[in-house]
């Protein structure tokens, strides 16, 4: 059973990871009075790009022939060491706060060096941006998981997730604020607004679109799928650790059905809180998004300093 639930985690991220790109799509449009595409449209463009044929420069390094494999591996490494819909699974060989940060570098390490194989400016610009974003929300990333790692007296996720329910009364405003800090990363490291925009391919807004301007075919089909991957993996991050409610705590048919359903339902709150903030702002200038993460980095620390006054 428990292998199952194991493999359940690692096939649910990449199934509903389109979904929640097209949710977010579907949540945009209708706030800006448009019909927009269906929220299964992801899907379709996944399927297409898999079916396409590729063209690649004959400057390609093994790197940028295999990336795609690794980055897509890391999302599905990463969904198996998170507590998606069940607290009771104790991974502790990937599932510590350090462990799972430098996988998500590790990800990103490879896709900025995808971007600069070719030796296109287009890459080699969009692999600077990511790096610099990527350097500067690490701080901010940690500190604001470590802010609840303090609290519970562990680093493994999935025991912050049990522990959480002990001391969210009594820590609320610092739980609050490490949240806050969180978000922002979440949003710098999904590429959304106001870092990046996903939905353009003008130089002057390209960060993400620009490390993939080069694949084409399944390769890109795979890295589209790996962004979505990484964004639900946030998601399940915030929504777990931040807010630990109706996850599993036992191994039971409907227990896991619920908690799966609440998961969803979590899903779709992070996905039309981006919506409402894509749709209410503009994309910031590149030397802005540094003063952005630096106000992460600050609200993270403030989390634990309160945690440790409280």
């Amino acid at each position: 059973m428990m292998i199952f639930i194991w493999m359940l985690q690692i096939i649910l991220v990449p199934a509903i990871s389109p979904l929640a790109i097209g949710l977010i799509n579907k949540i945009k449009a209708r706030l800006q009075n448009r019909r927009g595409a269906s929220i299964f449209q992801p899907y379709k463009d996944i399927w297409k790009l898999l079916h396409k044929d590729e063209v690649v420069s004959r400057d390609a390094s093994w790197i940028f022939y295999y990336a795609p494999y690794i980055v897509f591996t890391i999302t599905l490494i990463l969904a198996g060491s998170l507590p998606l819909f069940a607290s009771f699974l104790n991974n502790i060989m990937t599932g510590d706060l350090l462990t799972i940060v430098y996988l998500i570098a590790f990800g990103t390490f490879f896709l900025a060096l995808a971007g600069l194989d070719i030796g296109g400016a287009f890459g080699g610009f969009g692999s600077s941006r990511e790096m610099t974003i990527s350097a500067l929300a690490e701080g901010g990333l940690i500190f604001s998981l470590l802010a609840v790692a303090i609290n519970v007296g562990t680093s493994n996720l999935f025991e912050m997730s049990t522990l959480g329910f002990s001391f969210y009364d009594q820590h609320l405003l610092p739980t609050l604020l490490a949240l806050a800090g969180f978000f922002v990363v979440l949003l710098a490291e999904a590429a959304r607004f106001p870092f990046d925009n996903p939905a353009t391919h003008l130089e002057l807004t390209m960060v993400h679109e620009a490390m993939i301007l080069e694949y084409s075919g399944k390769r890109l089909a795979l890295m589209e799928w790996s962004a979505a991957n990484k964004l639900i993996c946030f998601i399940a991050i915030g929504a777990n650790i931040f807010f630990p409610w109706g996850l599993a705590t036992s191994v039971g048919v409907s227990v896991l059905i619920l908690s799966l359903i609440i998961f969803i339902l979590k899903i779709f709150i992070f996905c039309a809180v981006i919506a409402l903030i894509e749709s209410s702002m503009a994309k910031f200038r590149f030397f802005r998004l540094p003063d952005l993460l630096f106000i992460s980095f600050i609200l993270s620390v403030m989390a634990i300093s309160l945690t440790q006054i409280l």
